[in-house]
């Protein structure tokens, strides 16, 4: 009794000694900040003001800057990296101390949310060794008191079971959690500053909604500034009190976060805005028209794809586990059907089914006429070579070796069609069906961007001139503006050439753009389908209805054409 009694008179008292009083304003304030490597410069002249207790985002395209920005405040440049300029902290320059005077304010002062928890995390130590390292920084020699401090921080972001979290290791936790876990730890020993970077942009819609509501609700309940990463403008204007707007490192705009939403000065911005999809949930709406394609679209004729009552098992751990239940879907030719759902709710295993990469255990799929389940891997060869599959991450999916003449002729040489010189011509055509000319025929992937690589994924997918394309999570990896050259690119080729696509997307945003029709997915099932318009308008399941509350926003309280009609009502009234 008496220990427990001297742990609760220590934690108290650590928690008097934690309470500081304000900074002074502005906490952080970059004054002409440049940082090169080498020769080449790649921020030029940055300001920004960052007050006690407020928020600033730093936007922009991958390569604007914003990272680099961040890692010069944590005092993090690759080797080789200079920056020059100022970085005061509370008053302090911050770029004149040495790495051993900076070091005390790392993490203790300063604290730091990486973008992936995967990467972020030791995943042969349990989460409560690495845990114990973060609360050696609130400078309390107690054991017994850094593990109730960790627990009560676990608590404090939302992990229902701190003591198992603590316990477990990594991969024994969700990506959500995860996530939670670091931003636990960036905030135990009470900083005065929270570096967040990208810290949603691998999550699913919903996990990121409480991602940032909890960030919000941590910068206000403890008085942290926080610096965001984000390529979002609308996640930014959502969340920040004022933002800078980088391209190539220069700023483009800077200030209220409401006046650069409402009224973008810079054409950058302009750009930016427009190509959030929440945002702007019709800009694709001609291309999907069936006026804008040469080919039938959606017409009486027999569904392209038609999924009948399919259901997957796996036994896990000696238990059986439903991934799909009695799932059924039908597309039309020419259309766009999107899965949608968080992780877990069995997209994957849906795709996977159709593609003739697991065997259903109840149910039939028909592509084009042609029953797949049943049939024997050699027979399903000739149904591949009219469905084709764009892979999520085109970083991986393509071999870093080949060059983009070889990638893209790969198909062609398997099925064995046509002679050399055809085969050459056709790589040709599919390249300049995405908009990459000859010139691009003799590089390897290493020396292309992420939106180039996709475009290459699918002109390798539409060389064997398929009639169904998959596309699995296509532009989940890609910025803002890369996403939105992409679908430009998907929607123009099947207006082209009457395409039918399977679009499996978390974004439902952007399955608003792109989609004609829709499946809702949760824990195996189909909890709502139909066209776009009328799931997305009018939800009738709470599940969808959760989906499309998570939905960024921009401004608060400033309602979206794509948000549900009882979000917008509560909205207006708000502002009225």
């Amino acid at each position: 009794m008496a220990s427990q009694d001297r742990l609760n008179v220590n934690y108290a008292d650590f928690r008097n000694e934690t309470s500081r009083p304000p900074l002074p304003s502005p906490l952080l304030r970059a004054d002409g900040l440049s940082v090169s490597y080498g020769s080449n410069q790649v921020v030029s002249g940055v300001n920004f003001e960052l007050g006690r207790g407020k928020s600033l985002a730093l936007i922009g395209e991958s390569g604007s800057g914003k990272s680099t920005i961040a890692r010069a405040v944590l005092r993090l440049l690759p080797k080789g990296g200079h920056a020059s300029g100022r970085i005061e902290f509370g008053g302090q320059d911050i770029l004149d101390l040495s790495e051993q005077g900076f070091r005390p304010l790392r993490g203790k002062a300063i604290g730091f949310v990486p973008q992936d928890p995967g990467n972020a995390l030791n995943p042969v130590r349990t989460i409560g060794v690495q845990a114990m390292e973060a609360a050696a920084l609130v400078d309390e020699p107690n054991k017994l008191i850094r593990k109730a401090l960790i627990l009560e921080t676990f608590a404090q972001v939302g992990l229902d079971n701190p003591q198992r979290v603590y316990d477990s290791y990594p991969h024994q936790l969700s990506g959500g959690m995860l996530q939670r876990v670091l931003i636990g730890l960036a905030v135990l020993p009470r900083p005065a500053l929270l570096v967040a970077d990208e810290p949603t942009s691998a999550l699913d819609v919903t996990i990121q909604k409480r991602i940032l509501d909890l960030l919000s609700r941590l910068q206000q309940d403890l008085n942290i500034s926080l610096l965001l990463i984000t390529h979002d403008l609308a996640i930014a204007a959502e969340r920040a009190d004022t933002l800078v707007v980088l391209k190539d490192g220069v700023v483009q705009e800077a200030g209220n976060t409401r006046a650069i939403f409402s009224s973008p000065a810079s054409a950058y911005a302009r750009k930016l805005h427009a190509d959030v999809p929440a945002l702007n949930p019709d800009r694709y709406a001609k291309l999907r028209e069936p006026a804008s394609s040469p080919h039938k679209i959606g017409t009486a004729d027999a569904p392209k794809i038609d999924v009948r009552a399919i259901s997957k098992r796996f036994v896990v751990d000696g238990k059986t586990l439903t991934a799909v239940d009695d799932v059924s879907f039908s597309v039309a030719p020419g259309t766009t059907h999107a899965l949608v759902g968080e992780s877990g709710s069995g997209k994957t295993t849906t795709i996977r089914l159709l593609l003739g990469l697991e065997e259903a255990d109840e149910g039939q799929i028909t592509v084009a006429g042609e029953r797949l389940v049943g049939r024997s891997q050699g027979s399903l060869r000739a149904v591949w070579r009219h469905l084709q599959l764009v892979y999520q991450n085109p970083f991986t999916s393509l071999d870093p070796t080949w060059k983009v003449e070889h990638l893209v002729r790969e198909p062609l040489d398997r099925f064995k069609i046509g002679t050399s010189k055809e085969r050459a011509e056709k790589v040709r055509e599919a390249l300049a069906d995405v908009g990459l000319g000859e010139q691009f025929l003799g590089r390897k992937p290493g020396a292309l961007s992420g939106g180039q690589r996709q475009r290459v994924a699918i002109a390798r997918s539409l060389v064997l001139k398929p009639d169904v394309i998959v596309l699995d999570e296509p532009t989940s990896a890609l910025d803002v503006s890369v996403q939105a050259d992409i679908v430009g690119v998907l929607l123009s080729l099947q207006a082209k050439l009457g395409l039918t696509y399977i679009f499996v997307s978390h974004d439902l945003a952007l399955v608003r753009q792109l989609a004609h029709t829709v499946s809702v997915m949760q824990r195996g099932k189909i909890v709502e389908d139909g066209a776009v318009s009328d799931v997305f308008g009018n939800p009738r399941h709470p599940y969808t209805a959760s989906l499309l509350e998570s939905i960024p926003a921009g401004i608060s309280g400033r309602p979206t054409a794509l948000q549900p009609k009882s979000r917008r009502i509560r909205q207006e009234e708000k502002i009225a």
